[in-house]
């Protein structure tokens, strides 16, 4: 099934807050009409209203079997808002839900074993288009199923399969959480910048254009990240006094991001349960 089959057959959105616009927003610039687009949402934003005035279907219901429903409601409200959309399971239309914590099980107790279901991690930068999305699903979700979940997820940044769902917990600590880790490392790295005598104004600008160009380097050098911290390291200089602190086994960088790391996976398994 290509995007051309999505557009002719219809797109289901339950739930349009901010993950599910920036995919919204991504599949009409790849071409879906909005009179293909069927959305349902409590408090529809203005964007989405005038999307409606373009043809858009906006709660008017669950469409009679769109190629795709995607599922962009907070787990804690799914069991609520889930109930009208089950009768698209068992059928030709494919789940993908981007619920953090809710595992395919709960999908497959909804909408049946036999209905392919996908589950994905993305993360907020895909509101710019630079997102990374982790995608696994359930044994009836093929091949086919999960190259138009790329080819879709692919409107907000790049796309990993998962061997399989035992790896969400860990892709939701590292990648779906991580953009938090990284506004917060720009927060401390500005506050320390304006405590040494910046301008907050300046400490804040310095650091967001550090961090946003350090990762566009390491995505896009073949050098990994431990030979670019090198190459900027030079022996009994200032990057090397800050490393020293930074490295420290005791308590820098390597244990403070392990605990993190394992507490959002931990956290993860227990909205699963």
């Amino acid at each position: 099934m290509s995007l051309d089959d999505v557009g002719r057959r219809g797109l289901f959105l339950l739930g349009c807050g901010k993950m599910g616009s920036a995919m919204l927003q991504g599949w009409l610039a790849q071409g879906i009409a909005p009179a293909s687009v069927w959305v349902m949402d409590p408090k529809p934003s203005d964007w989405l209203t005038g999307l409606a005035a373009e043809g858009l279907h906006l709660n008017e219901g669950v469409p009679g079997a769109p190629a795709i429903a995607l599922l962009a409601v907070k787990p804690q409200m799914m069991g609520d808002a889930l109930g009208p959309v089950t009768a698209l399971g068992g059928g030709e239309t494919l789940i993908l839900s981007i619920a953090a914590g809710t595992p395919i099980r709960y999908f497959e107790e909804a909408f049946g074993a036999s209905t392919p279901i996908i589950r994905a991690m993305p993360n907020t930068p895909a509101a710019i288009g630079k997102g990374i999305t982790a995608i696994t699903g359930n044994a009836a979700a093929g091949e086919a199923h999960l190259a138009l979940a790329e080819a879709l997820l692919a409107a907000i940044g790049q796309t990993v399969r998962l061997e399989g769902e035992h790896q969400m917990d860990a892709v939701t600590a590292v990648s779906g959480s991580g953009p938090a880790y990284v506004f917060h490392l720009i927060e401390t790295m500005a506050a320390a910048g304006e405590a040494e005598g910046l301008p907050r104004a300046l400490a804040l600008h310095l650091a967001k254009a550090t961090v946003a160009g350090a990762g566009a380097l390491a995505e896009a050098a073949s050098a990994d990240p431990s030979q670019l911290r090198v190459n900027v390291t030079s022996p009994a200089g200032t990057t090397a006094a800050a490393l020293e602190v930074l490295m420290d086994e005791t308590d820098g960088f390597p244990p403070l991001l392990r605990r993190a790391v394992a507490a959002a996976a931990q956290r993860g398994r227990e909205l699963a349960e």
